[in-house]
């Protein structure tokens, strides 16, 4: 084998060698950014959501409930609203959720 073969072959072991050791690097980034991640608090949840209905591309979508932020049982694509879009929306007869009672916790409904 020539020098400069085994020149070679010794630089693609060497090169191989760092390759694994920057993906272990990697890795061990991920995991640190994965943990991170986990150990940020969560957000407080927003006061008031709002579910709409789905509908066809370019056509207004149609609110169909109203739930305390972080309710459980929110329907659809909950929305974080407002106390006043919430209070408007239930006042115009959008359906209160039977679980967390917005309308009884802003007082529409005693």
């Amino acid at each position: 084998m020539s020098p400069g073969l085994a020149a070679l072959f010794f630089l693609e072991r060497v090169q191989v060698g760092d390759l694994a050791r920057t993906r272990r690097w990697i890795e061990r980034e991920r995991r640190r950014a994965v943990e991170e991640v986990a150990r940020r608090p969560l957000p407080p949840p927003p006061g008031w959501v709002m579910a709409y209905v789905r509908r066809g591309a370019g056509k207004a979508r149609l609110p169909e409930g109203v739930d305390v932020g972080g309710c459980s049982m929110a329907s659809g694509l909950p929305t974080a609203v407002g106390r006043e879009q919430a209070l408007a929306a239930l006042t115009e007869g959008v359906q209160a959720c039977d679980f967390c009672r917005p309308d009884t916790v802003l007082g529409v409904l005693e």
